[in-house]
């Protein structure tokens, strides 16, 4: 059952999938259309999930799911990555790949490899201030509160 993301709460469990470039305005509108299709089909051992979701900084897709009526199931799960996989297919973009930073430039989102990151940092090319995705948080209330941080907040830091 598709909800506007922001109703849901702050409890709420998320996934975080970062995009190795921006979404075009075609690109996003077709992404947005087929994560409502998705979402509104989305189910637990035939038990509906009450989920929503936003595209950030057209690079990122947050899809948060409230569980205090279903909660996800393995088969749940598998079928947001299958969705997943298929949007990086049909896009040729990267979204599941976890070794790679996003981070900002001013107020551009960059993204690197986690070596070349590691690289910057040693260069002072980016610093503990630098503010970070971390795209770990597990839930709603840490989204809003935990996502863009300095480096120094977050396991970017130990690069620093």
């Amino acid at each position: 059952m598709l909800v506007d993301f922001n109703i849901l709460p702050d409890a709420s469990r998320v996934w975080i999938y970062q995009a190795n470039r921006s979404f075009n305005i075609e690109e996003r509108t077709e992404i947005e259309h087929g994560l409502d299709a998705f979402i509104e089909e989305w189910t637990a051992h035939g038990s509906d999930l009450k989920a929503g979701y936003e595209i950030k900084y057209n690079r990122f897709i947050v899809l948060a799911l409230d569980q205090t009526l279903t909660s996800a199931s393995g088969c749940s799960i598998d079928a947001s990555v299958h969705f997943i996989q298929h949007l990086e297919k049909k896009y040729n973009i990267e979204l599941l790949d976890k070794m790679n930073v996003s981070y900002k430039q001013g107020e551009y989102v960059a993204y690197k490899t986690l070596t070349d990151f590691k690289k910057m940092a040693k260069q002072k090319a980016v610093s503990k201030n630098t503010i970070v995705f971390n795209n770990l948080v597990t839930n709603k209330g840490e989204y809003h509160e935990h996502w863009e941080i300095p480096a120094s907040e977050s396991w970017h830091g130990r690069f620093m």
